[in-house]
């Protein structure tokens, strides 16, 4: 049975997770529906805000929120790991499950880092000057935006949060990385648009009745980009470090650790000689 401070803190974690679910919908619903959709495409800063919110705010939100279960995707029980660290199916596998196992089996960090260069690749792509400029001209790229940025977003970030029954693939000082690199190459972006000394991109109302100059709305643009993106990372960041150095196994203890696992194969193989 277990305690108490054991089951409140459970349902804490599922109200943390169910609410998390929910503002992901609710962002996505709102970066897609005016007035931000409609101000997006007349202002840089909100245009900023509408691509943070589909590409690191709502995706973010989903793995953490793990809402697999409630939507059917996953079974109630984790797959298992036998002490042979074999890994076990439960019953009632579901797709999700399929996928945690599959995760488990292959946890090749290579995996991770693919998932990782895509992600970056797409955005890259859609914050280039012709590809913004485009938005502008064609809103029903919004929704080739959102169906590229928001899954590409959850892959990457499933490589760094854990999203019951999925756990990352790689390790805590891996995760470090990683974020930190999709972090910067996000800030470079913004310092891109922020030092630009005329207009980074065009097709933005930056006449006197719309009262913000360009280079007003483009250190907006920046701040924007910045503290979003440093808003989601910085903590995983941080987090994993922390957990890392008060629980990861000391270098020391692990080399001795397998030095003593070699020599009792030794001796095992001088035994069988003899």
């Amino acid at each position: 049975m277990n305690p108490p401070a054991d089951d409140g803190r459970s349902r804490a974690v599922a109200a943390l997770r169910l609410t998390l679910s929910l503002l992901a919908l609710v962002l996505l619903v709102l970066s897609v529906v005016p007035p931000v959709s409609t101000y997006a495409r007349r202002f840089e800063f909100v245009e900023a805000i509408q691509f943070c919110l589909i590409a690191i705010v709502v995706p973010v939100f989903v793995a953490c929120g793990a809402p697999w279960r409630r939507l059917g995707l996953a079974a109630g029980e984790s797959p298992r790991v036998g002490d042979d660290g074999t890994v076990e199916a439960p019953e009632g596998i579901r797709p999700v499950d399929r996928l945690a196992l599959a995760r488990r089996r292959h946890p090749e960090p290579w995996r991770s880092v693919v998932a990782g260069v895509v992600y970056l690749a797409a955005v890259v792509l859609w914050r280039v000057p012709g590809t913004v400029e485009a938005l502008g001209r064609h809103p029903w790229l919004l929704l080739v935006e959102v169906v590229t940025l928001v899954p590409l977003g959850l892959v990457m970030w499933l490589e760094l949060v854990e999203s019951p029954p999925l756990t990352p693939r790689l390790t805590r000082p891996h995760r470090v990385a990683m974020a930190a690199v999709v972090m910067w190459v996000i800030w470079v972006l913004a310092y891109l648009v922020g030092l630009a000394h005329g207009a980074w991109y065009g097709g933005f109302d930056h006449t006197l009745a719309s009262g913000i100059s360009v280079s007003a709305d483009q250190q907006l643009t920046s701040g924007v980009m910045w503290m979003l993106s440093g808003a989601a990372f910085v903590p995983v960041v941080f987090w994993n470090l922390i957990f890392w150095l008060q629980s990861e196994e000391d270098p020391d203890d692990e080399l001795y650790r397998l030095v003593r696992q070699e020599r009792n194969r030794a001796r095992g193989a001088d035994s069988g000689s003899g």
